[in-house]
């Protein structure tokens, strides 16, 4: 951490060229004696990117911002602030802190928090934040979480952890045991200190694979941010041997989208096919992660195209949590209708079920991006394929 950088000139100066041209202000260089250009531009791109993921951080002055990626694997504030009322309670430690924006949310609801990062310059990078920010009830602590636990005599309310997805060796890992730390061989001590934990991981973790990692999972979250999944929360209760119950969000510009399940549903569950209705819709991007696929037809009563085409259809207009079209018109796919009705024609695609990707198909038929059009290409509960001409409902 650079003090320089905080001076009120060099503050001013990444404020005025937030959406200035990066390549030029480094052949520009700097003008300040004591920041070189590189941290400079690390200061500007960093605050570039918080600028909606983080809008508490962009508008507080005097804010120090870490590297890039840093703030790229950090949490947004939609996601920080859902999952901070997902706890309550007098103590909090995050064992991974990082950039700290799950802390700065937690403690909104919880007493105190303990924020621990492993990297020291981050910590001090936090803690300096923490003080603009007036987060007066979080200490930083710039060490190993996982060895204050063992350390202290002390327990908490809630144990939050955010295992670092990428491996020196492996590269890129997506099994818990590969993640650091390894929460799976360390479940026994953090039970020890809480009865309440939270995982937050990948979105390309296999849920299957997470609960067979893991002991006493009583809810699965799947949050999504337009339609994008961002994060999945795994809570573990150390009481708990009850179903495990998953929980979708996503989080649009108008409405949030909530659709929750028992996972015992959805192998219970049959839906009943047919051919395309009145009405398509498609489900949102964490119901497709969290694979509610046959629970979602039944709790709505709607009725599935196919079994693995994962579109649903009825006559009347329901609330969706997810993409709802009227039906226009039906036609089995056939290269010379799609070409003499559609050919340089702006259409939205999305194929669902169907062997053909959606870039060959705009390369093949010559079919341009964007108007009300929205065109499915699917597979229908007689396996024949074909095309849903649809207008957002």
């Amino acid at each position: 951490m650079i003090s320089s950088i905080l001076t009120k000139e060099v503050q001013n100066y990444i404020t005025n060229n937030i959406n200035s041209n990066i390549s030029k202000l480094i052949l520009k260089g700097t003008s300040f004696p004591n920041v070189e250009t590189s941290q400079l531009i690390e200061q500007i791109e960093a605050k570039k990117r918080s600028q909606k993921k983080l809008p508490t951080w962009f508008s507080t002055q005097n804010i120090y911002y870490p590297n890039k990626l840093n703030i790229e694997q950090t949490s947004s504030e939609t996601t920080a602030k859902y999952k901070a009322n997902l706890v309550s309670g007098d103590n909090l430690i995050d064992l991974t802190g990082g950039f700290g924006v799950d802390c700065y949310y937690f403690a909104k609801q919880i007493k105190q928090v303990l924020h621990c990062e492993i990297n020291t310059n981050l910590s001090k990078i936090v803690t300096h934040n923490y003080k603009q920010l007036n987060s007066l009830n979080i200490n930083c602590y710039p060490k190993n979480g996982l060895d204050i636990l063992n350390e202290e005599q002390k327990n908490y309310s809630w144990i939050y952890v955010d295992p670092s997805r990428r491996d020196n060796v492996k590269g890129k890992v997506f099994l818990l045991k590969d993640c650091l730390p390894n929460i799976p061989e360390h479940l026994d001590l953090l039970f020890k200190k809480s009865k309440n934990i939270m995982i937050k991981t990948s979105p390309l973790l296999d849920i299957t694979s997470g609960i067979k990692e893991l002991s006493n999972v009583k809810q699965i979250h799947c949050v999504a941010v337009n339609n994008e999944v961002k994060e999945l929360l795994w809570i573990l209760d150390r009481d708990f041997i009850g179903e495990i119950e998953i929980k979708t969000i996503n989080f649009t510009k108008h409405n949030n989208q909530e659709f929750n399940f028992y996972l015992s549903e959805e192998s219970s569950n049959n839906s009943t096919l047919s051919k395309p209705l009145s009405y398509l819709y498609e489900p949102n991007s964490a119901i497709l992660k969290a694979g509610a696929f046959e629970t979602l037809a039944s709790k709505l009563n709607l009725k599935k195209l196919h079994k693995h085409s994962h579109l649903y259809t009825s006559n009347q207009l329901i609330d969706f949590p997810g993409r709802s079209f009227k039906i226009e018109n039906i036609e089995i796919y056939n290269k010379k209708t799609i070409k003499k009705k559609y050919k340089n024609e702006k259409v939205n695609i999305t194929t669902r079920n169907f062997p053909i990707s959606v870039e060959n198909l705009r390369k093949t038929f010559s079919l341009k991006d964007g108007g009300n059009t929205y065109l499915f290409f699917t597979t229908d509960n007689e396996n024949n394929k074909i095309i849903i001409d649809t207008k957002k409902a």
